[in-house]
């Protein structure tokens, strides 16, 4: 078998080089053509400055496809599920070149890892060579990585509901914010879901920014009865959730710009919130198309220029009742957690407010 010899792709003053150029990373699709890992590193130079603006210096997991994707591959769910297609790497791989930085970060586990860290578009480019599809920053800059700089709410759709759903939401989500004195910049999820950032100071811990997201799902609650920020799943019905604990550390969501691992190559696609409200189905924006929607100008080209307080949504927190929620299962048990024990296993097994097992 002859191999085909490696490509090169330019990004800002660098040049990348791109082993197996014609391997097929997403097959063709409805809406676009066969797409090869030459043209995904190609994609990630030209988006390479844009989304240096909302990835650049944050510690980055990488959603890696070595193979490329396609329907039915899976990605793993732990470090040990050997049997997955994908992963997600958070310590960089080594042999990486010198211009590709790290960051030292902490788990909630104690333990620490050295992740990546873009600060030009010739790591993304590197990061896309080595199979990465899907860029998964922290909402933190180093050097300060306990304060984060964004809150980011995630309107995640259940089952029984979609995006006009979440669309419908997002107008209501927005509605609040403004009525808080906060700016929030959309994108789609790059599949059913949307999510909004708000650029905050960096003076608050992820405990506080993950009840701020509390708050404000709280809120959201009581304006469209179509929202939940229930944990468990059989309690959350046809609404759409507000995944508030993706604001704890090491919690992240598909960066901006990023592609994602779905039929078409869809694309994670910062809007403004006129765009998203005139969009009719999000698989339309994919790698083929992104870059004309970008040439209208980057819709969160401003989202630097003031960072808010967070003191609105935690007077929300505050007021509004429902007190702690759960953590994630990887997490420590946490001050005033609920049990982690699901509703209807607690009721047939006789679970104690404090998750201990009553015997009959």
């Amino acid at each position: 078998m002859v191999r085909t010899p490696a490509a090169v792709v330019t990004a800002g003053e660098r040049e990348v080089r791109v082993s197996s150029p014609d391997r097929v990373v997403y097959r063709a699709s409805e809406r676009t053509p066969q797409i090869t890992k030459l043209e995904v590193c190609e994609y990630v130079a030209a988006i390479g400055a844009t989304m240096m603006r909302t990835i650049g210096e944050r510690p980055t997991a990488m959603e890696r496809w070595p193979d490329g994707w396609r329907e039915g591959m899976r990605l793993a769910v732990g470090p040990k599920d050997s049997g997955a297609d994908g992963f997600y790497q958070k310590r960089l791989p080594r042999g990486a070149p010198d211009y590709v930085e790290t960051v030292d970060i902490t788990f909630p586990s104690g333990r620490t890892a050295a992740e990546l860290c873009p600060t030009e578009p010739a790591s993304l480019v590197w990061a896309a060579h080595m199979g990465t599809l899907t860029f998964h920053p922290w909402p933190v800059r180093r050097p300060d990585l306990d304060h984060p700089d964004e809150l980011r709410l995630d309107l995640d759709p259940q089952p029984g509901t979609d995006f006009a759903d979440a669309q419908r939401v997002a107008g209501v989500a927005r509605e609040l914010l403004e009525e808080l004195g906060l700016r929030g910049y959309p994108k789609t999820s790059g599949h059913r879901g949307i999510h909004v950032y708000v650029r905050i100071e960096p003076r608050w811990s992820f405990e506080e920014l993950r009840h701020a997201a509390i708050g404000f799902g709280r809120e959201l609650e009581r304006r469209d009865e179509g929202v939940t920020t229930k944990w468990w799943k059989e309690e959350r019905g046809e609404r759409i959730f507000v995944d508030f604990n993706q604001n704890n550390r090491d919690r992240t969501i598909a960066g901006a710009w990023s592609l994602r691992a779905r039929p078409g190559a869809p694309v994670s696609t910062p809007m403004t919130w006129e765009q998203l409200a005139a969009v009719t189905d999000p698989r339309d924006y994919n790698l083929t198309t992104v870059l004309d929607h970008l040439a209208d100008g980057d819709p969160w080209a401003d989202m630097d220029e003031q960072a808010y307080s967070l003191d609105p949504l935690l007077r929300l927190w505050e007021a509004l009742p429902g007190g702690e929620l759960n953590f994630p299962p990887d997490y420590p048990k946490m001050p005033g957690e609920p049990p982690r024990v699901q509703p209807s296993k607690k009721v047939a097994e006789h679970w104690d407010d404090d998750g201990n097992r009553i015997e009959s």
